[in-house]
Formats: structure tokens, C-alpha cells, sequence
């Protein structure tokens, strides 16, 4: 995906649309279990370079700022959408619940997570882990990638940001995925049934004949 750092980044400087609902909580006597700010509903759109680039959706989104480690969580899940310069939709990944360590810029993706990156690969998985000063994505779990000419198993994952240059640590298995036959040859194919043409058949060679045989046939031959 492109940059997802900026996306999460301008979490911390943008506010929810006006439909969503805040609630505060100043006195919270234990910071690590109870927020200190609590919004859902959250929709809000986020611009980079003069583009709105982002779409963020979440059922609710705490955050924890006075805890000894700071972090955001969203319990419920969270969806966000990229777009393109002509507000297209481009990549997604949506997660079952997110948890957001300030402080480090860490990021941890539970649950059904799945990414589709600008190239509209797939990526599954149970668990993932994005280091934003690394500008690293990578995970420990399981990980399932589908792309347009295989699909890719194994464990421990690593890469950019973009989810484009990546590698499986311990892959367990790679199934090539057979292309669909061109809509232009289905037809054609189609057509000449129909008109009752006849479909060339491939030649078939004659079983090979050992080289003693070939002496043998040859000898007969001139015997004749």
C-alpha cells in the first residue's frame, strides 16, 4: 500500500465526523484498563498532498494516554480504505481489532485480518505487526497471499509498507493458479462447433523402435 504511515499518523491530528460521539474520562483510576478518551462510530476522511487519500471506519476507538506505555485501541475492528488521485478505490485492509503503541509507532492487527494492496494482492492472516520507524510490515503467524499467478502459504512474513516487496520465512506452499481461458478463444472455439468445423487433433508419434529392431527391419528390407 502506499505510505500507510501518513494514514496513522493524522489519526492523532484529525477529528471524528460530527456523527460520532465522544465520552471522556479525567479521574480513570486504573490509565492501563480504562480509556481516557472513547469515540465511536468513527468515519473520517484523511488528506495527503491536497488528496483525500483515506477512508477510516471504526465501531470504536479508545485511547489510553495515560497509560505507562501509551496506546489507542479499537476493539471492534477498524477498515481503512486508499484511494487514488481520482478517488478510486486502490487498496484496503481491515483487521478484528487494532491496538497502537504511540510512543514506539507500533501497530498490532489481530483477528481476520486481510490486506489487498495497489496490485490487488491478497493478504491473510491471523496477526500482524507494522514498526512505522522501521517501515516495516511483518508477522509471526500464519500467512495466506493470493496473487494473480499463485497462491503463497507459510509462516513468519516480512515487508515494506506498500505491501509490494515482501518475503515468506518458512513457505509451505506454493499452488500456481491456472488463468482463465481468454473470452476470444472460448468464442471461437464456441463458433466453429457450431458451424461444425472440424478441430485439428494433435499428431501422435509412432512408439519409439529400438535401434536392434531398426537393424533387423533393415536387413529384411534388402532381403527382399
Amino acid at each position: 500500500m502506499r505510505n500507510l504511515a501518513v494514514t496513522f499518523v493524522a489519526l492523532a491530528l484529525v477529528a471524528s465526523c460530527s456523527e460520532s460521539r465522544h465520552s471522556y474520562v479525567p479521574d480513570a483510576s486504573d490509565p492501563e484498563r480504562v480509556p481516557t478518551m472513547a469515540t465511536t462510530d468513527v468515519e473520517t476522511f484523511i488528506s495527503d498532498s491536497g488528496y483525500t487519500r483515506y477512508h477510516i471506519s471504526t465501531p470504536l476507538w479508545q485511547m489510553f494516554d495515560e497509560a505507562e506505555e501509551p496506546f489507542w485501541r479499537f476493539p471492534e475492528g477498524m477498515e481503512l480504505q486508499q484511494y487514488d488521485e481520482h478517488l478510486r478505490p486502490a487498496a484496503n485492509i481491515i483487521c478484528d481489532s487494532a491496538r497502537y503503541l504511540s510512543r514506539r509507532r507500533l501497530w498490532q492487527l489481530d483477528g481476520h485480518v486481510v490486506m489487498v494492496n495497489t496490485l490487488r494482492d491478497s493478504f491473510l492472516t491471523q496477526q500482524l505487526f507494522w514498526d512505522q520507524t522501521r517501515a516495516k510490515v511483518y508477522s509471526d503467524s500464519f500467512i495466506h497471499i493470493v496473487r494473480s499467478d499463485r497462491i503463497i502459504e507459510g509462516y513468519g512474513f516480512e515487508s515494506n509498507q506498500e505491501m509490494t516487496a515482501y518475503t515468506v520465512h518458512r513457505p509451505t506452499g506454493i499452488i500456481p493458479v491456472e488463468r482463465p481461458q481468454p473470452r476470444e478463444a472460448r468464442e471461437s472455439v464456441a463458433a466453429a462447433d457450431t458451424a461444425g468445423a472440424a478441430v485439428p487433433q494433435p499428431r501422435r508419434r509412432g512408439a519409439p523402435v529400438r535401434a536392434s529392431e531398426r537393424s533387423r527391419l533393415t536387413r529384411d528390407s534388402l532381403s527382399l
